[in-house]
């Protein structure tokens, strides 16, 4: 369990921080972008649980958890000695990519088909996923951007990407049920 007795330290005051291993690396590191981003991704969904209830209230906690354990996972590089550690690494697994899959096609059973792209906004909560959806694209592209470079836990960005469609296909939902998605219509304001 964590605990936090003092909340600044100091050492990040350098421009370093520390990655779970102990290893200090820059703050701009592309692992410290990739988990940072991912914590940005979860403060977003806090404040869309404000206008969720109900199931999506549920899930969206759930999806709050899972952030933290993937940020854990990226905290984390993957090394041939976390077999040993005192304390295993916390990764992020299959089982949480196949949850979100699960869901996005219950929800996306209700459905009708798109026959155009969906504008960011309807609902109040409609929009907020919308912007979910773009932050956990971003924090896509980093942990992929760090995989090409580093050892990376390769569900990571599996469930990163799962978790965008999840969030435009629960856009949809709020949207009542897509009926009131805001549909792109090309070449409008010409």
């Amino acid at each position: 369990m964590v605990v936090l007795n003092k909340i600044y330290t100091r050492a990040g005051d350098s421009g370093e921080t520390a990655l779970g291993t102990g290893e200090r690396v820059a703050k701009y590191a592309l692992r410290v972008a990739a988990y940072g981003t991912t914590d940005e991704l979860n403060a977003f969904v806090g404040v869309a649980r404000l206008e969720a209830d109900g199931e999506t209230d549920s899930a969206l906690a759930r999806i709050q958890n899972d952030l933290f354990d993937l940020g854990a996972d990226l905290c984390r590089p993957e090394m041939e000695k976390d077999a040993s550690a005192d304390h295993p690494p916390l990764r992020v697994i299959a089982a949480q990519v196949d949850r979100l899959e699960a869901e996005i096609d219950t929800m996306n059973a209700n459905l009708a088909p798109l026959r155009s792209f969906v504008l960011p906004g309807g609902a109040r909560l409609a929009a907020q996923l919308h912007v979910c959806r773009t932050v956990a694209r971003r924090a896509e592209r980093a942990s992929v951007e760090l995989a090409a470079s580093e050892p990376v836990n390769p569900a990571v960005s599996k469930y990163l990407n799962r978790l965008s469609d999840w969030f435009f296909v629960a856009a949809r939902m709020a949207n009542d049920g897509g009926e009131s998605d805001v549909l792109w219509v090309p070449g409008a304001n010409r």
